[in-house]
């Protein structure tokens, strides 16, 4: 078994606390991402895993023994660095046997370790080269290798893909799927960027200022996020804010809408802030009464390929939505249009504390104009 259990870490430096009460557990063979802005904590947590940093407090457990205290050598771990850490001067074969040579493994195993890797990786015509003539795609492959050539029970991956171009990242990021698949191995892989975590883990830690403050399948994360910081957090779009209080109890003023909002859980003067994704606004066309509709400006149109970013203002609200590109071309900044969506889509946090409020959804109130 190879599951970590990370419990209640504390890393000081000097005044400065990067770690606080970081906790959260990875399942034996689960691909975990830790999600979270700079200086959140991520590489910190993940070098007091492999044990290159001295905690103030909390423990690690891996494959059932604690190894809060071990040497760095004996945990069956290994951990690929965000700039690759290749030797320039050795060639990608004498960087794959390097670790093994330290490890004192028999000539004959590492030669048939480093062919293996090196096939796996499709780097084989790369072995007897320099990695400083090597593309980063290529110098990526070799970082992984060197850091699965010597087996490892669990994988580290700090921010592996930032240094490379928006291609090899995504190339990159298959790549890391076919090998979680193809090795069965647990990997925890802590990364910036939302795409990158919510496209390959199979659950998401979200780290806030040293803690992770929330865990999920990145579905339950996007539909229902715990608080104000993980909605924003995930989804891209950014989810839009509008900011608002509550009349009645359980009831909401939207001031471009024209009919209140019930939502459990809300009491009266209560300030809330409503979250509603981008793609949950639709144009409202073809006849349809819909109480949610409300008209709105074109601010501006960001163009991605096949579908299109539309800011628009309702009555002082910003929001953005999303539009396929066909669809998007004929509309051009400046022009009004009619935007409709299911209140049930709205997701209700408190202003205060940011917290989720009773069940998160929304609908219209019926009847009342």
């Amino acid at each position: 078994m190879s599951d970590l259990r990370v419990q209640n870490l504390r890393r000081e430096f000097g005044p400065v606390v990067a770690l606080e009460d970081m906790t959260f557990d990875v399942a034996d063979g689960e691909f975990f991402c830790l999600l979270g802005p700079s200086s959140s904590g991520k590489t910190t947590t993940l070098r007091a895993i492999s044990g290159l940093e001295d905690l103030a407090g909390g423990s690690v457990h891996f494959a059932g023994r604690d190894v809060t205290d071990a040497p760095v050598q004996g945990r069956g771990m290994s951990m690929i660095f965000q700039t690759f850490a290749l030797y320039p001067h050795m060639t990608v074969r004498a960087n794959f046997e390097h670790p093994l040579l330290r490890a004192g493994v028999s000539s004959d195993e590492t030669r048939q370790r480093v062919n293996e890797v090196a096939e796996l990786l499709r780097v084989t015509h790369t072995l007897d080269r320099k990695p400083t003539t090597l593309s980063g795609g290529e110098q990526q492959r070799v970082a992984i290798g060197r850091a699965i050539v010597q087996r490892p029970k669990l994988l580290l991956l700090d921010e592996p893909l930032t240094n490379l171009d928006a291609k090899l990242r995504h190339d990159m990021r298959a790549e890391f799927k076919r090998l979680h698949r193809e090795l069965g191995m647990t990997m925890l892989y802590a990364t910036p960027d939302q795409l990158e975590a919510l496209t390959m883990g199979q659950r998401v830690g979200v780290i806030r200022d040293g803690r992770v403050v929330a865990v999920g399948a990145p579905r339950d994360l996007y539909q229902k996020p715990n608080d104000l910081y993980v909605a924003q957090m995930v989804g891209s779009p950014p989810i839009n804010f509008l900011q608002t209080s509550a009349t009645a109890d359980n009831q909401i003023e939207l001031p471009f809408l024209g009919l209140p909002v019930a939502a459990s859980g809300i009491a009266s003067g209560r300030p809330v802030t409503l979250g509603l994704r981008p793609h949950d606004l639709a144009l409202a066309g073809g006849g349809s009464s819909r109480a949610t509709r409300f008209k709105a400006t074109i601010n501006l149109t960001e163009p991605l390929g096949d579908v299109t970013v539309i800011d628009v203002e309702a009555k002082d609200a910003a929001m953005k939505m999303v539009l396929r590109e066909e669809v998007a071309a004929r509309y051009s900044v400046g022009d009004q249009i009619e935007i409709g969506f299911d209140p049930e889509d709205l997701h209700v946090f408190d202003r205060d504390t940011g917290a989720r409020l009773g069940n998160g959804e929304a609908a219209v109130v019926q009847g009342e104009q």
